[in-house]
């Protein structure tokens, strides 16, 4: 009762300052003296008179919006500590549960000015936007000649007589850090006597040059090799031989990695430079990618690089960007206003970074100039024509051949500055190579430097070389735009490098270890296996849970806490572990890695079925208790699933505990039911756990919780249709599986290509599907058991985030098929036309168009996090826990390719095919939002934005709550706690996106210093946000750092950029900081 009149006085404050406060507000517009007299004094317009009172009232509603932000905090507090005994589910006389109301309100307070942001409308538009071109060209893959994939180029032998052409040779060696060989035997084959070659052939010439990219194999390298040799490799680098491009522990795929990891890479390659070479990068090479993200321009950016490099794009955009002087440009993110965020980008116009492809357009001519394929060696030229060695009799014809290809190569540019790459995968690797490629090159480059009336100066560069150069020609510092050089916004998918020969099957090929890959990062940091990490987890815990910090003691042999689930080995699902319980209680402490407070579903096994969950203080906790199925209709005996509702502070530790109660207290039941659609199976239950089998298959069914009616189909168990709470209609959202074939010419699917043999064909399973009904107080379920794919909907009857979206969970099992992908397709009846909408490595969301003048694999696209559709009324979004690939391939569809098996190689050097599937599982949210005020001319913007419920649904699904059971099975001698790291509650449009400990000069130490990485999340504003059971609140870009963290000072705070490598300025004398929308930003922390 109390409570309740401190809510009411609270509400009823608001509800007062707030009418007060716009009565000030219009009292002092309309009656403003010093106004009238400075309209007095300076006459103007009446527009003008108007505009000030808007701006004057905005800046009032900001105030406003201020106080009331600052009440509703303190209504929190009131609130946050007068919890009364919570009340537990019940049932409802028509059968259904029903959860009591939250005992604590929550806030959804967004600021206008935080709108505007997803509004745009601000900056200049660019001269290319990636679909617009996309649109534009015909792709009909003309054959160009000797240039197959462009055009024949043609110059006047006078063009370069006022301004001679400039050639930069750059040698490099690409190496994968594992592929068709493990890491450790590519470095010890061959990565190793390339490092080791490079160090001796560089100081035999000071005119040679080597850029260098993979800094995992060259730490590798580092750690094995002399202190003479580490100062002879830090002179090449000090004289500018040899330089370190983008500088990444990786060069990392821009398709289906999370720009967590993309980050976190680029920052340990960056710190390892920077503490033992003492240089920092500054231009990326990316030439192996297979197609480009414009996440990565913008983090390369923000490093403060200044020019970067990319290979492998679309012939057909390729080709065009050639015949327009296009391939260098000022790559923009979509949603810059103010051109911050341009990086010039070179793009290398031929089909591949091998030297055959690289001189010229005529890779006959330029394979004759790869000295490694001499004659007597491994490799030769395909064309028949092989390399000659390079004497005083032919250096004459040779170089004029040569020149005739960079040339006509230089055409293709805006300067008289040429980039031309010398090297291939794993290449340099031998003395031999060294020697032939540096001596036959340079009597090329001293030949064409001696003939003043061939107007070209010809030598070996590095990367970073020709873009100074370049700049230097046109007059600007590095960094700036190229007078004449055309923005262009957008990303570079799908690839293709030939043909139809679309790269977008490997979007979803082994989406096992994709999987895996996303639960290694919800784990903040990559070790070495997942369960060493959870090791550091997991004693971390110990220590912060405990009351009195004194008692820990760390014994590596009989660990306090245990793992919540195991793995065989590194190939196989995770098994939950089974927490026993006694007479004494056990404890769980539930990590919440998340900088938002979460209320959350908690499922843990046990051997009990009397089972209680009490909060640290003895409160009892909402429970649902459920079977533990091992098959369709098998029921494991003596284990059960217990779900616990328990409310996680942000960023900590709850501590609950399991009590064995016999007193008629313990969790409650769910029921279910099974469907056999007419087929003979045993079935084994529990008493326990009310099961009813129904021989025949049901009729048409549908599950319910305070937000959302999902109905499926009794026959298939599949998903029909959604209605949201409070609407009339249901919306139309069928689901169906559907198996893809691969063609029958000699071009097939393999690990990276897609070449279907056309549409998809229903799935035909040859048994009908049993399905399982449960349902229970905090969730139920349809699970649905096909012969190659379990598929699970669950719906959660909670307050907040996890009740508001469809839990959507597909076992995929396909080892049985013989060239065959299984897809999941959903139907609507929205009216997305050709539009749908993916995500660019969870960043930001990039518009697609179905492109009905291509094949159909052309239209899949990579969805690392998410994937959209929507029309004026509705949106629905299919959240993802692991990459895949996804199109939208009719109006209102949305569908992910599950898992791909494929009997053969497609032809791209991996000679494999993709025959070692696991049993995986794909984890999905299914969000549908209503717009309230969407228009077709904010849609029809090349940018988008999820909601701010739609982000946090994303981070629920990929960063789950970890659930770390006491291992002992007798009492804690130790009382326990939870901890709460977080003073404040963070605004809900900021992410924490790393709390990274630096190395200190010792190995073995870590700094003192931490690097902070922020993300303030873009949203959209125009959809509906209600009954979000969780305090969300804006403040227009604004932290305060020196409070965040409990019980710690906020030393120092010095802003970088982002791996660190650069200060922005001096040190702030105060702790609060701005962050404007999508931005990151890195912040060098001493907290005390």
């Amino acid at each position: 009762m109390k409570l309740k009149k401190q809510v009411t006085v609270c509400g009823a404050a608001i509800f007062c300052v707030a009418v007060f406060s716009l009565y000030l507000m219009l009292d002092r517009v309309q009656h403003d003296p010093t106004r009238h007299q400075s309209g007095g004094n300076f006459p103007r317009s009446q527009i003008s008179v108007l505009q000030n009172r808007i701006e004057q009232l905005e800046q009032l509603l900001e105030e406003n919006h201020e106080i009331i932000s600052h009440i509703k905090d303190s209504v929190l507090e009131l609130t946050a500590h007068t919890e009364g005994q919570p009340t537990l589910p019940h049932h409802t006389p028509n059968g259904s549960w029903v959860l009591p109301p939250e005992s604590r309100p929550s806030f959804f307070s967004v600021s206008p000015q935080d709108c505007q942001f997803a509004l745009g409308g601000k900056g200049q538009s660019p001269d290319l936007q990636m679909m617009a071109v996309y649109s534009l060209l015909p792709f009909d893959n003309q054959d160009g000649g000797v240039w197959k994939q462009g055009f024949d180029i043609t110059y006047e032998p006078n063009e370069w007589d006022t301004e001679p052409l400039q050639v930069f040779v750059v040698p490099h060696s690409h190496n994968d850090p594992g592929w068709i060989k493990t890491f450790d035997k590519y470095y010890y084959d061959q990565t190793q006597h390339i490092l080791n070659s490079m160090v001796l052939k560089m100081q035999e010439d000071p005119r040679r040059r080597f850029i260098w990219s993979e800094i995992s194999f060259f730490s590798k390298w580092w750690d094995n090799i002399s202190a003479q040799k580490r100062a002879a490799v830090r002179r090449l680098v000090g004289n500018g031989q040899l330089e370190m491009v983008t500088g990444g522990w990786v060069m990392p795929d821009e398709a289906n990695s999370h720009y967590f990891a993309m980050i976190d890479q680029l920052i340990e390659g960056h710190q390892w430079l920077e503490k033992n070479i003492g240089v920092t990068p500054r231009s990326g090479w990316a030439v192996d990618p297979f197609g480009y993200s414009s996440t990565m321009p913008y983090l390369l950016k923000r490093s403060n690089l200044t020019g970067m490099l990319i290979q492998r794009v679309h012939y057909a955009i390729k080709k065009h960007f050639a015949a327009t002087q296009n391939l260098e440009f000022m790559w923009r993110q979509t949603w810059d206003p103010d051109a911050s965020t341009d990086i010039f980008c070179h793009m290398m116009p031929f089909y591949s970074y091998d030297v055959p492809h690289t001189c010229g357009p005529d890779p006959k001519i330029c394979c004759q100039f790869d000295f490694k394929r001499l004659p007597g060696g491994r490799i030769n030229c395909p064309w028949k024509v092989p390399p000659r060695a390079i004497t005083d009799a032919n250096v004459a014809e040779r170089a004029q051949l040569l020149l005739d290809q960079y040339r006509k190569k230089s055409k293709l540019y805006r300067s008289k500055v040429l980039l031309v790459p010398l090297g291939d995968d794993f290449r340099y690797d031998k003395p031999q190579e060294w020697d032939a490629q540096f001596l036959n090159y340079q009597r090329i480059f001293d030949f064409l430097n001696s003939q003043p009336n061939l107007h070209v100066q010809a030598q070996f560069g590095t990367l970073s070389d020709y873009f100074d150069a370049l700049y230097k020609r046109v007059g600007i510092v590095p960094g700036m735009r190229p007078p004449g050089f055309p923005v262009l916004t957008g990303d570079f998918f799908s690839y293709a490098d030939r043909e139809d020969h679309y790269w977008t099957g490997y979007y979803t090929s082994r989406p096992f270890y994709k999987s895996l890959d996303r639960v290694l990062e919800a784990h903040l940091r990559l070790l070495h296996s997942l369960t060493n990490l959870k090791r550091v987890i997991i004693n971390a815990a110990h220590y912060l849970v405990l009351r009195d910090k004194d008692t820990y003691r760390h014994d590596p042999a009989a660990p306090f806490l245990g793992m919540d689930d195991t793995r065989a080995s590194q190939d196989s699902l995770p098994e939950k572990t089974v927490v026993k319980l006694g007479a004494l209680p056990r404890f769980l402490v539930v990590f919440n890695p998340l900088e938002q407070e979460r209320l959350s579903v908690v499922p843990v096994l046990v051997d009990s079925l009397h089972t209680r969950v009490l909060s640290e203080e003895g409160q009892p906790l909402p429970c649902q208790l459920s079977a533990h199925w091992g098959s369709a209709t098998d029921v494991v005996p003596d284990v059960y699933e217990v779900s616990v509702l328990a409310r996680l502070p942000a960023l900590g530790l709850r501590v609950l505990q399991l009590h064995e109660s016999f007193d008629g207290r313990a969790a409650l039941a769910s029921s279910v039911r099974l469907y056999l659609h007419g087929r003979d199976l045993p079935v084994r239950q529990q008493e326990a756990v009310p099961l009813h089998v129904f021989p025949a298959a049901a009729n048409d069914f549908c599950l319910e919780n305070q937000h959302l009616r999902a109905c499926f189909s009794g026959r298939l168990g599949l998903l029909q249709s959604i209605r949201r709470a409070g609407e009339e209609q249901e919306q139309r959202v069928s689901s169906e599986f559907l198996v893809y074939g691969t063609r029958t010419s000699k071009d097939k699917s393999g690990a990276y290509l897609f070449l279907p043999d056309g549409e998809a064909k229903p799935y035909a399973p040859k048994d009908p599907p049993v399905v399982r009904v449960t349902e229970g107080p905090l969730f139920s379920e349809v699970t649905s058991y096909y012969q190659h794919v379990q598929i699970m909907v669950r719906l959660y009857n909670v307050p907040g985030v996890e009740g508001l979206s469809l839990e959507v969970t597909c076992l995929v099992d396909i080892r049985d098929h013989i060239n065959k992908e299984l897809a999941l397709r959903f139907s609507t009846d929205i009216e997305s036309d050709d539009i749908f909408f993916t995500d660019l490595n969870g960043f930001q969301i990039q518009p697609r168009r179905y492109q009905r003048k291509l094949p159909l694999q052309a239209n899949f696209y990579p969805m690392p996090t998410m994937a959209y559709i929507q029309d004026l009324r509705s949106r629905l979004t299919l959240h993802t826990a692991q990459a895949l690939g996804v199109s939208s391939l009719a109006s209102g569809q949305l569908e992910v390719v599950l898992d791909r098996r494929l009997m053969q190689d497609d032809n791209r050097g991996l000679g494999q095919g993709l025959k070692d599937n696991k049993r995986t599982c794909n984890r999905f949210r299914l969000l549908l939002e209503r717009r309230s005020t969407a228009n077709k001319v904010q849609d029809g913007r090349p940018v988008s934005f999820p909601s701010l419920l739609s982000h946090l649904t994303s981070m629920h699904l990929n960063a789950e709550a970890l659930v770390l059971p006491m291992a002992q099975e007798k009492p804690s001698p130790l009382a326990l706690r939870s901890f709460l790291p977080l003073s404040t509650t963070l605004p809900c449009d900021f992410h924490i996106l790393n709390l990274r400990t630096l190395q200190a000069e010792d190995d073995s130490l870590p700094s003192a210093e931490t690097a902070l990485i922020l993300h303030r999340k873009g949203f959209d504003c125009s959809l509906e946000a209600k009954n979000l059971g969780f305090n969300c609140t804006t403040s227009q870009g604004r932290l305060a750092l020196g409070s965040l963290f409990q019980g710690l000072e906020l030393g120092s705070l010095q802003p970088t950029s982002l791996t660190l490598m650069y200060p922005l300025g001096a040190a702030p004398n105060s702790t609060s900081i701005h962050l404007d929308p999508m931005e990151i930003a890195t912040f060098r922390i001493h907290l005390g």
